[in-house]
């Protein structure tokens, strides 16, 4: 018979929720909440974290990203208006500096709206498939009395992961 996931059944489990929707790191909310260990936050947040409180994060960082980038657009605007205003005055000293802020402005407009890449591209393999998860919660836990054997698998799993 399955163990019964030990952060579905905490009572403070719709705060844990939040933070983990939130990108709080498991081994700050296993600090924070003593009895919870890190690998069983990481198997909730991989198996039980509601798909609704995700989607409200994700919507939430959609909204502050809305935010960001109209700031940064009225920045744009704004230094536009003095490099018009600077060039009409014939100030040339003014006009370069507006026009400096307007290219920093539009390189921080085309990186937030990804059309601008400083680097090459990242490549992350990431090991989240169902089967993986399940055959991994299942060793572990088969691995629950024997500490040492425990300890060795999680290391090499983390070892393996580049964690």
């Amino acid at each position: 018979m399955p163990r019964v996931c030990s952060v579905c059944a905490h009572p403070q489990r719709a705060e844990i929720d939040a933070a983990l929707a939130a990108g709080e790191s498991c081994s700050t909310l296993s600090a924070r909440y003593g009895t919870l260990g890190r690998m069983a936050l990481e198997r909730h947040k991989a198996n039980h974290l509601p798909a609704a409180l995700v989607q409200a994060q994700a919507a939430a960082d959609v909204a502050r990203a809305d935010t960001l980038l109209d700031q940064v657009r009225d920045l744009r605007r704004r230094a536009l208006a003095i490099l018009q205003q600077a060039e009409q005055g014939h100030d040339l000293r003014a006009a370069l500096l507006a026009i400096r802020e307007a290219r920093g402005n539009l390189e921080l407009l085309a990186k937030l709206l990804g059309e601008l890449k400083d680097q090459a591209p990242a490549v992350n393999v990431l090991i989240a498939s169902p089967e993986w998860l399940d055959f991994r919660e299942r060793l572990l836990d088969a691995l629950e009395p024997y500490d040492d054997a425990r300890v060795a698998v999680v290391e090499a799993l983390r070892h393996a992961s580049g964690l």
